[in-house]
């Protein structure tokens, strides 16, 4: 590819970053490419972006996929350090394009994450899954933890939580499920799987109407495991590091696994993995 001293998004240009997508190259390779070869980042990224949604739009019509909707975005538009949340600076210390997953650092401070871990302690449960067959909740032999709910807002630091989560990646905070707390000890896991729900499944319908399909989620590390226990992207090969008060993002715009955001969480090999998990709906939850 030549250098273009004018920055132009040319169709040669969408041509090749389609091209180098079909060969099967990773974002940031391309990328990369792309700044070796003297492109500005602000619009190498903006250009990548655009092309592979539109190429995955198109590819989806053709292969009879779901319509996307839109999804949680945040503001990483001139590639920032830091993203301003109202009361804190939260580090971005990873963003990926396709597909869109962003890790986070200095969400919650150690305080506000032990605050957490002292109120969701003595309301654990064995956790429970989505029940699709009917809309309820089920046991599911993939996920051995235990854990529980808060309502949205229900105390000053979960409220504080979820206020940071809206202006990070800019969702209505009444779009967020109540937020859910985990406890994995050792040996324990979620094997991997989709957040969004499965359209042809009996139980979505009934599920849907609390706020339409979920299309993001914010996973909030509350505490250091000793061994193990990251949250794992199997269609990326990328595994994030469960860091005290560290976040990953990832959405998803469509219920399909073309959205490539397969993910699940690794076996605690020593100590106990917390988390907080926010999903995020289309619509207000109620």
């Amino acid at each position: 590819m030549r250098q273009n001293t004018h920055q132009t998004i040319t169709p040669e240009l969408r041509q090749w970053i389609v091209e180098q997508a079909q060969a099967g190259f990773p974002a940031p390779v391309v990328l990369q490419s792309m700044l070796d070869s003297g492109w500005a980042e602000d619009v190498a990224v903006e250009a990548m972006e655009t092309v592979l949604q539109q190429h995955l739009d198109t590819l989806s019509e053709e292969r009879g996929l779901p319509p996307a909707v839109p999804v949680p975005e945040p503001s990483l538009g001139e590639a920032p350090l830091h993203v301003d949340v109202g009361d804190r600076q939260v580090h971005v210390l990873l963003a990926m394009a396709q597909p869109r997953i962003v890790v986070f650092g200095n969400l919650l401070s150690d305080e506000e994450c032990q605050a957490i871990i002292d109120a969701a302690g003595p309301r654990m449960k064995r956790s429970l899954t989505v029940a699709l067959m009917n809309g309820g909740e089920e046991l599911n032999a993939d996920r051995t933890s235990d854990g529980m709910f808060f309502a949205r807002g229900e105390t000053e630091v979960v409220a504080r939580l979820e206020a940071r989560i809206a202006r990070l990646v800019n969702w209505p905070l009444e779009n967020g499920e109540g937020l859910q707390v985990l406890r994995y000890g050792p040996g324990a896991e979620y094997k991997p799987h989709h957040d969004y729900f499965d359209v042809v499944a009996p139980g979505t319908p009934s599920i849907l109407k609390r706020g339409g399909q979920r299309v993001g989620t914010v996973v909030v590390y509350l505490n250091d495991p000793e061994k193990g226990g990251g949250t794992t992207f199997p269609d990326v090969h990328l595994e994030v590091a469960p860091k005290r008060g560290n976040a990953v993002f990832f959405s998803y715009e469509r219920p399909h696994p073309s959205t490539r955001t397969l993910h699940g969480g690794a076996p605690v090999i020593a100590g106990e993995k917390w988390i907080a998990t926010k999903w995020l709906r289309e619509r207000e939850f109620t």
